[in-house]
């Protein structure tokens, strides 16, 4: 196998942790790509039946909403959430980095559960739980990075 962790001789039971937790943040991600696809076809049809237009981006249907908001927070939060992951296991602890991945994930997996469905003007202040687990989490990845570059 021609891998940069073989020329490395890096052992994938090190890195067996964060490997499963990218895994299950992409699953959940898509998940919840799914989700959306499954509300938007459903309340397309559902406006075809009273007869009324459905207006994807510009209407304001609280459920489409929620499923909108919930992939898309997902998303925004990927790239750094993974960078540092991934950085604090190389560099850190794969098992650190294991545990508050799988806590960062499971709370990411749990947005749609607190946000119940539906979404309005205002952020329910139950997702506040999530939204500071996340960067709490996202912190500790970053200060321990720190701590070993000082």
């Amino acid at each position: 196998m021609n891998s940069i962790a073989g020329a490395l001789d890096l052992k994938i039971e090190v890195f067996a942790g964060p490997v499963w937790v990218s895994l299950a943040y992409v699953a959940v991600y898509y998940g919840l790509m799914l989700n959306l696809m499954t509300v938007k076809l459903r309340l397309h049809r559902e406006y075809r039946e009273r007869g009324e237009v459905f207006d994807r981006y510009f209407g304001q249907d609280r459920e489409l909403l929620a499923a909108d908001r919930s992939q898309l927070n997902m998303l925004e939060h990927m790239p750094i959430f993974l960078l540092l992951m991934w950085m604090h296991a190389f560099f850190v602890s794969s098992f650190e980095a294991t545990v508050l991945g799988a806590i960062y994930t499971a709370s990411r997996a749990a947005y749609p559960l607190l946000l119940r469905g539906r979404m309005g003007n205002d952020i329910p202040k139950r997702l506040l739980l999530i939204t500071f687990t996340g960067y709490i989490i996202l912190t500790i990845f970053a200060v321990r990075l720190l701590m070993i570059l000082v």
